[in-house]
């Protein structure tokens, strides 16, 4: 369930000038406060995403990277255990084994 954060348009009250709550999408935004009763405004937050950088962290997570090397060659800068360095459009055989790593 989301979580929104709101401020007080006047006074803060023992919630504080800005505080959260959590509710579901599909209600309306809060007009008024629960415990005091003021006026509300809510907040737009910043959402942060943690993206891998570099392929050690891509391996790491699970990722397959190909890298282009020439026509109808990758290379696979992720591989692990038995994969195949090098994929080749042609060769079925050095494709990377993406069923042992997408699961449920």
């Amino acid at each position: 369930m989301p979580v929104y954060e709101y401020e007080h348009k006047g006074s803060a009250c023992r919630l504080g000038k800005v505080f959260e709550v959590e509710h579901p999408i599909s209600d309306e935004a809060l007009k008024q406060c629960p415990e005091c009763g003021g006026e509300l405004e809510r907040l737009i937050s910043r959402v942060f995403v943690n993206t891998p950088t570099g392929d050690a962290k891509l391996k790491n997570m699970g990722f397959t990277k190909l890298v282009r090397r020439d026509s109808g060659v990758y290379e696979n800068v992720t591989a692990t255990g038995s994969e195949s360095r090098y994929f080749e459009a042609d060769k079925p055989d050095t494709m990377p084994d993406l069923k042992r790593k997408i699961t449920d």
